[in-house]
């Protein structure tokens, strides 16, 4: 059963690419479709024996890698941690299938995408399955490539390569510091699978390896370039810039790949590597003020955005960063939990925004619409549930979840808990703010868009509207479901030995007794940032515009996103430019060129082709040079040359 959940995708993937041509469109849904549903119904069985039967297992796929002291071997590792990955990726991405066949429907390259869609599933699943680094580095880079393929699925539009590329560059960044956190795990311990590195850990808190003349602590060496990984790929501060832009994307890959379940591999990541990262305080110190800045950041981003995806997309970013910050205050459980809930409301959302876009005539701009809800009802009411559970109102999926970390980072004891509360507080109500602007500018008011694409408005297939419906279900009951297991009463029986906390680690018991103020303070923050949207945005329509004009190098500021893009140009991009074209023009140019294809080997060429000259075929040509050499040696003689 499980390597059905893992393989299958990896069949639709072959059957469509190698064979779509054969298949057709229609072949290659059907094809991918029946695979990812199958694998999700086998991961909601497996969910269900391990997350509530505690059957742990490890299936042995084959002997990978064997070179003296380096083994590691393609095990699948199921537990519970694995088994609620199984059913964020399998779920998502079958009813992502699904939605695309309506969306998808006019692009002429339809097997090619449904390809894509399922080689990224079977790259995520490898990669939550792993039971070793090398596996999971495959993983990881698989997932990278499939996001490159996808982003830029649009290869015609220049805008869509820049962004897949962007996406590749700035997760190797993220990714380097993986990949010397996996060298410094074999170079200390000598082992690249889990159990064995797990096991490690302990004797080696206290203990350090010399580099560049410096004692450098392993265990915070390790964690730090981990997180190094898990910040490239979840789009944490600073690591950050191409998530907005993959919005370039067909809007079925953002839903899949930016909200629910690619960058949420570096929160995987971290929440796997638990054994590490508790022997660390000040790594998790580190990861609470990333996650914390992230999500105040990317919350005051999406104050000011106009195109409907980059505004769910900076939501995803600062919703990541909340995971983050429950990370980094040892709440483990809480940071899947939200990362589980927040699969099903984002994905909504973004399926939610493809279907206005879809209605809409490929129309992004927010500032085009208005007064939509009589004409896409549905879509309507799908948004509205989205962002109900993104907000967290109470009782559903985000109310459960993301005010659990809140909760937490209130009880932490690093010393960046307060600073991992005030943040995400005031991120609760800039993200009630932000939500509520897209619904009631997309929505709401008098339409801003064009009569001719208002006479083409209408509301989408089936085909689509029903992830939608389902999406919607897991938005508003899975909180309500889960939350006794993933992070009440019954969550060490749920998780077993899939998380590791310290012995001084009460984050769980502790959470739950904060002041009653606290608890209550981010359902307030949200009524207040709702009411803030009415405002501005139904009953003084003008008052955006004339905030923006009062307080414009602010209204810039966020517009330009903290001017990250600009700064790293001027840091990073320019100066690259600038030794590349020196390089070009004076090494590869001047000196290469110069003095190969363009100095001697071209005067080389000029002697030979004035020798050939001399090859003439004609007798008396001949006969003349022997005269010109016996002259030559004769004067040679009389000058004196021989004694």
């Amino acid at each position: 059963m499980y390597s059905a959940i893992v393989f299958l995708p990896l069949l639709g993937f072959l059957t469509a690419g190698l064979f779509g041509r054969v298949i057709g469109a229609r072949g290659a849904q059907l094809v991918t479709s029946s695979f990812l549903v199958i694998s999700a119904l086998l991961s909601m069985i497996a969910f269900y024996k391990v997350g509530f039967g505690g059957e742990l297992t490890r299936v042995h796929v084959l002997t990978w890698i064997d070179s003296g002291t380096f083994e590691a071997d393609w095990r699948l590792r199921i537990d519970t941690l694995t088994a609620v990955m199984l059913v964020v990726v399998t779920s998502v991405s079958s009813l992502v299938h699904i939605y695309s066949i309506g969306y998808m429907s006019h692009d002429p390259h339809q097997p090619r995408f449904f390809a894509y869609l399922s080689l990224f599933t079977f790259a995520m699943l490898t990669l939550v399955t792993a039971d070793n680094f090398i596996q999971l580095f495959f993983g990881w880079e698989g997932v990278g490539l499939a996001s490159y393929l996808l982003i830029g699925f649009w290869y015609q539009k220049p805008s869509a390569n820049a962004a897949a590329i962007k996406a590749f560059v700035v997760n190797r960044v993220g990714d380097f510091g993986l990949i010397l956190g996996i060298a410094t795990i074999f170079f200390t311990i000598g082992s690249v699978d889990y159990d064995t590195v797990f096991a490690a850990i302990p004797a080696m808190a206290e203990k350090s390896f010399s580099f560049l003349g410096h004692e450098v602590p392993i265990v915070t060496t390790i964690s730090l370039l981990l997180f190094m990984g898990a910040m490239g790929k979840s789009a944490q501060f600073m690591l950050h810039t191409w998530l907005p832009d993959a919005m370039e994307g067909p809007t079925p890959v953002s839903a899949l790949i930016h909200a629910a379940t690619m960058v949420t591999a570096g929160v995987f990541l971290v929440a796997r590597c638990s054994p590490i990262f508790e022997f660390s305080p000040f790594a998790l110190t580190v990861v609470t003020f990333i996650g914390a800045t992230t999500a105040f950041f990317a919350a005051t981003v999406g104050l000011v955005q106009n195109d409907i995806k980059r505004v769910i997309a900076y939501s995803t970013c600062s919703q990541l960063g909340y995971m983050f910050a429950a990370l980094g205050v040892g709440a483990y459980e809480v940071a899947i939990f939200h990362l589980f809930t927040h699969a099903f409301f984002k994905a909504l959302l973004f399926l939610g925004s493809g279907s206005v876009i879809h209605a809409m005539g490929d129309e992004q701009d927010m500032r085009k619409m208005g007064g939509l809800y009589k004409m896409i009802p549905m879509t309507y009411v799908m948004m509205v549930i989205g962002t109900l559970a993104l907000t967290g109102f109470p009782f559903t999926a985000g109310y459960f979840s993301k005010d659990a970390i809140i909760e937490a980072t209130y009880a932490g004891h690093n010393a960046m808990h307060s600073y991992a509360f005030l943040m995400t507080t005031v991120a609760a109500f800039l993200t009630s703010f932000y939500s509520w602007r897209l619904i009631f500018m997309t929505f709401h008011g008098e339409t801003r868009a064009s009569s001719e694409t208002i006479s083409h408005v209408h509301e989408s297939p089936m085909v689509m509207m029903i992830p939608l419906v389902l999406l919607s279900v897991g938005a508003l009951l899975a909180g309500l479901i889960f939350a006794r297991f993933f992070i009440g009463d019954l969550h060490e029986a749920f998780w077993l030995e899939a998380i590791y906390r310290g012995a001084e680690n009460h984050i769980m018991h502790a959470m739950h007794e904060v002041p009653e103020w606290a608890a209550t303070l981010p359902t307030l923050l949200m009524a207040l940032g709702f009411g803030l949207a009415y405002l501005f945005y139904i009953s003084r329509p003008d008052l955006p515009r004339e905030l923006a004009r009062t307080q414009e190098p602010l209204y810039l500021f966020l517009l330009n996103k903290w001017y990250f893009d600009e700064i790293y140009n001027f840091i990073f991009v320019r100066p690259a430019f600038w030794i590349g074209r020196v390089l070009w023009k004076q090494g590869d140019g001047r000196i290469i060129d110069g003095m190969g294809p363009d100095g001697i080997s071209a005067r080389v060429l000029d002697i030979t082709r004035g020798v050939v000259r001399l090859q003439s075929g004609y007798l008396y040509h001949y006969a003349f040079a022997m005269l010109l050499g016996v002259a030559a040696l004769a004067t040679y003689f009389m000058l004196g040359g021989v004694h």
